[in-house]
């Protein structure tokens, strides 16, 4: 089996652990490290939907809590007719770590395949971030200080 067939095979094996009572739209992803390790996760819906973990979400939370921080690329399987590419909070998340990364998606035998940058083009990150004088607090910010 190549990388790419044994990293879909994982997140394939993610999306039938899925929790999605709610929708009924399963979703495993399968994020791969520089250094090969791989990560895996699914979605877990909950009845106050806002509050859903989308699967490529959980499997970076994974891929950090066991200290990687440096993603090549990620598999996203769902149970649609055609492959889908993640939603924009994940998109952002994904571009936090690794705006470059390959994106796989494979739905109803067919597999798409898209850079982050052609899925976020115009991505918000730390450089959008003003920059604050460091003394900048609760006792400077009020009126008249």
């Amino acid at each position: 089996m190549n990388k790419e067939a044994d990293l879909l095979a994982q997140a394939r094996t993610a999306r039938d652990r899925a929790y999605a009572r709610y929708s009924g739209f399963r979703v495993g992803a399968a994020i791969e490290c520089r250094d090969g390790s791989v990560f895996v996760g699914c979605n877990v819906e909950n009845a106050s939907y806002p509050v859903t973990l989308c699967a490529e979400r959980g499997a970076v939370s994974a891929a950090i809590a066991a200290g990687k921080l440096d993603f090549d690329r990620i598999a996203i399987v769902c149970n649609a007719t055609e492959p889908v590419a993640p939603c924009g909070a994940c998109r952002q998340v994904l571009a936090e770590f690794a705006p470059d990364m390959e994106v796989i998606s494979e739905a109803g035998g067919q597999v798409s395949r898209w850079s982050l940058t052609e899925l976020l083009p115009s991505r918000f990150s730390k450089t959008d971030l003003p920059a604050l004088p460091r003394d900048v607090g609760p006792e400077t910010t009020r009126e008249g200080s």
